[in-house]
């Protein structure tokens, strides 16, 4: 995929264009933010993930773990093979003028930092929007071990050369990665980053490693798409969004339609994200996961995670 080689001047020029042109339809609002979030202190993370287990149990493990990192962020091993979504781990997204960051703060710290993770060997992006594809954590994971999947036209955002290899997947492209069958499907969304972008793709994820089926959903609103996953195997987990829908229902899915998506798909067990970690609605903090439990019914035990840092375990076992 081709590097973004436009000389690095022309960038503060384009983050003020998008600076002045977001600060003219949205100005009182963001400057409210902004002297809400200065105040704001961020909050530890409730858990912390037992990394360290991981380390030793290394690379032939066999079975899958996950551990939600915050926000999209969600790293999962496979039988020993790591992977990490939509990683952003930096306090504060948005655009950059230099040395500030001019953005949402988060509320909540990230589980873990890249220093204390496993390398990845993949890296799925879903989309080019800020809180999922934040390239001061993209740079923190630059490593020639570590592959990258993205979305159409999305891949001039990162510093190709710095990883193994970066591959750009359109909607029902796959790509084998190890031992990872990688497959793109069609979301509810959008891919703008700027709001003029509006090129980029946006993908959801199917990644078939082994025994295990793994569904990543990206952001999304509601869709039957989903169904399209079902097959005669599960799908073990599904990563699915189930915040920031006040008022953005017509983006992003409530915590109902998030449960009845991966219902169709054949999910077996729901890992939630996208809640929690940073203010994109008016919905209250807790609201997402308690109507994602009070939907699942009798069966809460199919929600893997609840706070930021807890983990996930099926079948794990050293060989």
């Amino acid at each position: 995929m081709a590097e973004n080689t436009a000389p690095d001047f022309w960038t503060p020029l384009r983050n003020a264009r998008a600076l002045a042109g977001f600060a003219y339809r949205f100005g009182p609002m963001f400057y409210r933010r902004v002297q809400e979030d200065r105040a704001r202190v961020v909050e530890a993370s409730p858990r912390t993930p037992r990394l360290s287990a991981w380390a030793q149990q290394g690379s032939q493990s066999a079975g899958l773990q996950a551990v939600w990192i915050g926000h999209s962020t969600v790293l999962i091993r496979v039988d020993g093979f790591t992977l990490l979504t939509d990683p952003v781990f930096s306090t504060r997204i948005g655009i950059h003028i230099g040395p500030i960051t001019l953005g949402m703060k988060r509320l909540v710290y990230p589980a873990a930092v890249p220093a204390n993770l496993p390398t990845p060997d993949l890296v799925l992006l879903s989309h080019a929007h800020m809180d999922h594809l934040d390239r001061p954590s993209l740079r923190q994971l630059e490593n020639p071990n570590t592959t990258v999947i993205t979305a159409a036209h999305t891949s001039d955002l990162l510093r190709v050369k710095n990883y193994q290899a970066v591959h750009e997947l359109k909607w029902g492209e796959s790509r084998q990665v190890g031992p990872a069958k990688v497959r793109a499907f069609e979301v509810n969304h959008w891919g703008a980053r700027t709001r003029t972008d509006v090129h980029r793709g946006y993908n959801g994820y199917l990644i078939e490693a082994g025994l295990h089926r793994i569904l990543f959903g990206g952001d999304t609103a509601y869709t039957d798409l989903f169904r399209q996953l079902r097959s005669t195997k599960n799908i073990d987990l599904a990563i699915m969004p189930i915040g920031a829908y006040d008022p953005w229902i017509h983006a992003h899915c409530n915590p109902e339609q998030a449960l009845t998506m991966a219902n169709h798909a054949g999910a077996e067990f729901i890992l939630p994200v996208h809640h929690r970690t940073f203010k994109l609605s008016s919905e209250p903090l807790n609201e997402p996961l308690e109507r994602l439990m009070l939907a699942a019914g009798a069966n809460t035990d199919r929600v893997a995670l609840r706070e930021i840092g807890d983990e996930f375990q099926l079948g794990v076992t050293a060989r």
